[in-house]
């Protein structure tokens, strides 16, 4: 039997529950990380989490449930760390800046959710054959970047453009530094991130306005 939530039937998860669940997820990264999404077995992550396999049916149905969860979890993390710097930032230029800045930030500290998101990203599929998470999976990035942009816009310190296109445009940069990060890790992510967001600034900014 599985732990059940409170509403549908279920009943809410423990506190201990709770950090059954988180310390799984958290092998399940490491496991990935360390042998690849294929060689990462409910078998293995368990061995990891120093738990039995059972313990891991218990709380998810499946791998492909587990996984689910890692990717909840790691951009449940990632927006907790980035949100709070766009908020503080003082207008919507110094935030499309802190967001660039602060998801590099916190993948340096966290190198193994990124190699374990690349690999369940390749790796899941629906029942048709097709990616599970593909471009479809980043609407939400997608959209608190847009709304970014119409509120600098809004505010005249973004030019006219398409908010939906740059946002996809920026989230395709970051990707990308993260790509080329992980298969180089001696480069430089950082001064990436800083080459990015001074690109992104430059490419949206409203120009100035013409002296009488």
């Amino acid at each position: 039997m599985r732990p059940e939530d409170s509403q549908g039937g279920q009943r809410k998860r423990s506190f201990i529950e709770e950090a059954r669940r988180a310390q799984i997820i958290e092998a399940a990264i490491q496991t990935i990380a360390d042998v690849g999404f294929t060689n990462a077995s409910l078998a293995r992550i368990a061995e990891r989490a120093g738990i039995s396999k059972g313990v891991i049916s218990y709380h998810f149905s499946s791998k492909d449930e587990l996984m689910e969860q890692v990717v909840i979890q790691v951009y449940t993390s990632i927006a907790e760390h980035v949100g709070p710097r766009i908020t503080a930032a003082p207008d919507a230029r110094a935030g499309l800046r802190a967001h660039i800045r602060t998801v590099a930030e916190y993948m340096r500290g966290h190198r193994e959710q990124l190699l374990a998101l690349g690999a369940i990203f390749t790796h899941s599929l629906t029942p048709e054959g097709r990616a599970k998470y593909g471009v479809a999976g980043s609407e939400p990035v997608y959209e608190a970047i847009e709304s970014l942009f119409r509120n600098g816009q809004e505010a005249g310190l973004f030019r006219p453009f398409d908010p939906r296109v740059m946002a996809v445009t920026v989230q395709a940069g970051i990707d990308g530094m993260f790509g080329y990060w992980a298969a180089y890790p001696d480069h430089d992510l950082e001064r990436h991130a800083e080459e990015l967001a001074e690109a992104m600034d430059r490419a949206t900014r409203a120009e100035p306005a013409p002296a009488p």
